[in-house]
């Protein structure tokens, strides 16, 4: 398959646990690759576990240190590297979790900061590489919601709302680009296997948990032709949590 040969992927959030697995699918598929951070030690960690530092395929990877819930920056980002061409595909890793205190006993910042990394980030990202993917009438664009966007989350109302938001923006932004080729999709994962939760969950058995190199696959198959029937979808990746 060489699908992703001339393709350019925005992976923002990429040096994350899912995020990086998305980057080192991408790449390995051969795909132009360029990832936002904000941690340069987390960055150089990527650029060591990448394919072409193995060996593998001849994907290229590129950073940039950058605050993606600031409209200003994102659209600085967006129209640096679409000189060289359009972006083809924008995945959507950044996020955070905050919880274990009832929705009474939050404070605004924790709220702000919801709302800021896992709402405001897709809707500054999209509205920043959707006029270049209208122009060449081809785009894949997939954010990553979050189970708890269903609702059912005490002690991570903040969460499951900003989560909740995203799932309906980008379920309403696919019916908008309908009249172009451009597949919008979210995917929506549960409990998975992260240092961040090991350390949460002592107890748990991880065993059961989807690795973030599984959902990168399924991110990958998304981002690709063969995905082209698959469009406003909401796309559960949690194994057996």
């Amino acid at each position: 398959m060489n699908h992703f040969d001339d393709k350019v992927a925005l992976v923002a959030g990429g040096t994350g646990a899912l995020g990086r697995e998305v980057c080192i699918a991408l790449l390995g598929a051969g795909a132009r690759v360029i990832t936002t951070y904000r941690q340069q030690q987390e960055f150089q960690n990527l650029i060591a576990d990448a394919p072409s530092a193995r060996g593998g395929k001849r994907g290229t990877l590129t950073g940039v240190d950058a605050d993606i819930t600031d409209p200003a920056s994102a659209a600085a980002l967006v129209n640096e590297h679409m000189r060289a061409g359009n972006i083809d595909i924008l995945v959507n890793a950044v996020g955070a979790y905050a919880g274990g205190k009832n929705v009474w006993e939050e404070d605004l910042t924790t709220y702000e900061r919801m709302l800021a990394l896992n709402l405001k980030s897709g809707f500054v990202l999209a509205r920043a590489v959707l006029p270049g993917m209208i122009r060449q009438n081809r785009g894949w664009i997939v954010n990553i919601a979050s189970r708890a966007g269903y609702g059912h989350s005490a002690g991570a109302a903040l969460y499951s709302a900003s989560k909740a938001g995203a799932l309906a923006l980008f379920d309403s932004l696919a019916d908008e680009v309908k009249p172009y080729a451009i597949n919008v999709n979210s995917v929506v994962p549960s409990i998975f296997d992260t240092p961040a939760n090991r350390r949460a969950m002592p107890s748990a058995d991880p065993a059961l948990w989807p690795k973030p190199a599984q959902i990168a696959q399924v991110i990958l198959f998304l981002c690709s032709p063969e995905s082209s029937v698959i469009h406003g979808a909401a796309i559960p990746v949690y194994g057996r949590t």
